[in-house]
C-alpha cells in the first residue's frame, strides 16, 4: 500500500538514513545467525502458487527469484503490491496469455518463493528495478511491458526511468507515476487521510515493530487488509470521525482491534494460500521496500517516460485515489488514463474483469497482438 506520502520518505536526511538502517540491520542480524539458510529454507517450505504452472527460478542481482511463467508473443511483467505474491494476478495469468501474450509473474525480492536479503539497504528502488532487468537478463527478453499494482507500481513506473531500453509500455495499477520535479508539481484534492504519527507508513518503520503485529495471527491480518467497503471505501471513509484509527490510517491499531469494516474478498482457498506463504516467510522482506527509499541519484535521472503508458486507478482507494495521477500528461506524452468504478485498493483482485478488459484493449491497440 504506496502513496505520494512514501515520497517524503524517499528525500530522508541521508545521515539519518545510515543511521536508521545500520541501527535496523544490526538488530536484524543479531537475531538472524544462518540467515542465508534460513531464508533458504523458509522459500523452501513456500508451497507454489495453485492453479498456476510450476515455478521457474533464475539468478538476478544476486538473488534467486521464483516465477511463473504462461503463453507466449509479447512479454508483460506484472509486478505485485504489499502485502501480495505473484499469485495477486491470478486473475490475469489465463485472460492475458490466451489473448497471446507471454504472462510473466514474479515473486518479487522479498517474498514467496524468491529470496528475502537481510540488509535494508538491498531493498531500493534501484535493486528492485535492477532485479527486473536482470530477470530479463536470465530469460533472453530484451524488452517487456512491465504492469504494476500498489508497490510494484512504483518499481515499473521507474523501470524505463532506471533501464529505459527495456521496456516497452507500463500500465499502473493504482500507483501513479511521481516527479519530483518543482515545475511539473499539480494542485491536487487534499488527502482524505489526517496527518499522525501512527499513520501506517511511519508505525512500518522501526524494524520489528510492523513484522510482529503483522505476524501475530497472520489469517487475522489477511482477513482484515483484503477487504473492500467499509474504510476502503472513500465514502464511508471520509464520514468517520477524523481521530478515527480509520482516518488516521493506523492499520497496525485497527488490526489490534480486530473490528473489520467491509467485506472479505477472498475465498477460504485464497486466503489459505496467503496465509501458509506469508506464515513461512514472514514480512519484513515486504516491510524493507518501504524502508529503503529510492536508491539512486534522482538528479541525474531522466524523469520523462516515453513508451505508452496506461495508469488503471479505482473510484474508492483512499490511500492512492485517481486524483494522484493528476498531471502525469506533464512528463508522459503518450498516456491513457481509466478509473474502475466502485473499486477500492485492490483492483485486479477486487475487479478483475473490469481491469483485464481495460488492459487487453490498450494491449491490443498500442501492441497488437501476438
Amino acid at each position: 500500500m504506496l502513496n505520494s506520502l512514501h515520497w517524503r520518505y524517499l528525500k530522508m536526511d541521508r545521515l539519518s538514513r545510515r543511521v536508521f538502517v545500520k541501527a535496523g540491520g544490526a538488530a536484524i542480524g543479531a537475531a538472524s545467525l544462518g540467515w542465508a539458510a534460513a531464508v533458504r529454507s523458509a522459500t523452501a517450505s513456500v508451497r507454489p502458487a495453485p492453479g498456476y504452472p510450476a515455478p521457474q527460478f533464475v539468478q538476478t542481482n544476486g538473488i534467486r527469484m521464483g516465477y511463473y511463467e504462461k503463453g507466449a508473443g509479447l512479454p508483460i511483467v506484472f509486478c505485485h503490491g504489499f502485502p501480495e505474491l505473484a499469485y495477486s494476478w491470478r486473475h490475469q495469468i489465463d485472460a492475458f496469455a490466451a489473448a497471446g501474450y507471454r504472462v510473466i509473474l514474479p515473486d518479487q525480492r522479498g517474498y514467496g518463493l524468491t529470496e528475502r536479503p537481510v540488509d535494508i539497504s538491498s531493498y531500493t528502488l534501484a535493486e528492485l528495478c535492477a532485479d527486473m532487468a536482470g530477470l530479463l537478463d536470465a530469460l533472453t527478453i530484451d524488452k517487456a511491458i512491465f504492469v504494476g499494482h500498489d508497490w510494484g507500481g512504483g518499481v515499473v513506473w521507474m523501470m524505463p526511468r532506471l533501464f529505459p531500453d527495456r521496456v516497452a509500455g507500463v500500465i499502473g495499477v493504482n500507483t501513479p507515476a511521481f516527479d519530483p520535479r518543482p515545475e511539473n508539481r499539480v494542485d491536487r484534492p487534499p488527502s482524505l487521510i489526517i496527518p499522525s504519527e501512527r499513520f501506517y507508513q511511519r508505525t512500518f518503520q522501526e524494524p520489528g515493530v510492523a513484522e510482529a503485529a503483522l505476524s501475530r495471527d497472520v489469517r487475522q491480518t489477511f482477513e482484515f487488509l483484503m477487504r473492500k467497503g467499509g474504510f476502503w471505501n472513500v465514502d464511508e471513509f471520509k464520514n468517520l470521525p477524523e481521530d478515527s484509527p480509520e482516518r488516521r490510517m493506523d492499520l497496525l491499531t485497527m488490526l489490534e482491534r480486530g473490528d473489520f469494516q467491509g467485506e472479505g474478498l477472498l475465498t477460504e482457498a485464497e486466503l489459505n494460500y496467503y496465509v501458509s506463504s506469508f506464515e513461512a516467510t514472514g514480512f519484513a522482506g515486504g516491510l524493507n521496500w518501504y524502508r529503503a527509499g529510492l536508491g539512486a541519484d534522482g538528479a541525474a535521472l531522466s524523469w520523462d517516460i516515453d513508451v505508452p503508458c496506461l495508469y488503471v486507478g479505482a473510484e474508492h482507494d483512499v490511500i492512492l485515489p485517481p486524483s494522484s495521477s493528476n498531471g502525469m500528461e506533464r512528463y508522459i506524452d503518450d498516456l491513457e488514463k481509466y478509473t474502475v468504478a466502485d473499486s477500492g485498493h485492490w483492483t485486479q483482485q477486487e475487479q478483475p474483469e473490469v481491469f483485464n478488459r481495460v488492459a487487453l484493449n490498450w494491449l491490443g491497440r498500442k501492441f497488437g497482438r501476438a
